[in-house]
């Protein structure tokens, strides 16, 4: 069971370990770059293709995570001006509409990883596919989907319990 566990939490924090792996990645390489070009003379030609594969990566990759720990990017202030029950209304609308932003998202970038597919386009120093730089949006959108529904069931949850117990 124990052994069980641990698995789910890695799995869970996926996202979290890549997304910490490629910015390691970015950050040694782009000092190993900065000493190349001005201490030697002697920079990294493909440095910046890879510099780019590490940001596309870290941001997307970690854009489940920020659902699933409530830390992504929301503009409560607005929100909280209006009466609770209008709070409630805004809220699921508001969740109605990042889920249909990322939907579309994800039908948008499939599209787009497809088009590199058929084109077979490639960056240009280290000829590196696009679809496999850019493969990682749409896992992307599906992350933040099932973390954002994640993150409501167990707000869904807490509220009911907090009710229960206020009964």
């Amino acid at each position: 069971m124990e052994s069980k566990n641990r698995v789910l939490v890695v799995l869970r924090n996926l996202d979290l370990v890549v997304g910490g792996i490629a910015l390691a990645a970015l950050v040694v390489l782009t000092f190993s770059g900065v000493i190349m070009r001005y201490a030697f003379s002697q920079p990294f030609t493909w440095l910046e293709e890879v510099q780019l594969w590490c940001m596309v990566w870290i941001v997307y990759i970690t854009a489940g995570a920020a659902f699933r720990t409530g830390s992504h990017v929301a503009i409560e202030m607005v929100v909280d001006m209006f009466p609770v029950k209008l709070q409630k209304v805004m809220e699921v609308l508001i969740s109605i509409v990042v889920v249909v932003v990322i939907a579309y998202l994800f039908v948008q970038s499939v599209g787009f990883v497809n088009l590199f597919l058929m084109n077979g386009r490639t960056t240009n120093m280290l000829s590196v596919p696009f679809a496999l730089i850019y493969g990682i949006v749409p896992i992307s959108a599906i992350s933040m989907l099932f973390n954002f529904f994640y993150a409501a069931w167990h707000e869904y949850k807490r509220l009911g319990t907090k009710r229960e117990v206020g009964e």
